[in-house]
């Protein structure tokens, strides 16, 4: 009996932290309908930004566990980019994983 309810808390161990990612990632419809600011810049062809002219990063098809981290570090200060703090200073933890939900499951262009 012992090894049953050793075996069953191993696989528990394994698996709760893959369906509490599961969980806390967002409604990717939601996050389409608050994204649409991001095609701004980092739509674009060739991700290079009009003026001033620097490379702008591909954020479709980009990891989910990245763009929540890059948010939330813009929305905090800790990265810095005046537009992307103003971006993400507008957004509460439920749009920034709703963001990150839609554009991670985006294909790339």
């Amino acid at each position: 009996m012992r090894s049953i309810t050793l075996a069953t808390l191993l696989v528990l161990a394994v698996a709760a932290p893959a369906v509490a990612n599961a969980q806390a990632k967002g409604d990717a419809e939601a996050g389409k309908r608050l994204a649409y600011t991001c095609t701004g810049c980092h739509g674009i062809t060739g991700y290079k930004n009009a003026y001033p002219n620097y490379h702008v990063p591909r954020i479709s098809g980009q990891n989910y566990e990245y763009l929540v981290a890059a948010l939330t570090a813009y929305q905090a200060g800790t990265r810095k980019h005046p537009t992307m703090a103003a971006q993400a200073q507008s957004m509460n933890a439920q749009d920034i994983a709703n963001v990150a939900t839609y554009l991670s499951a985006t294909p790339t262009p």
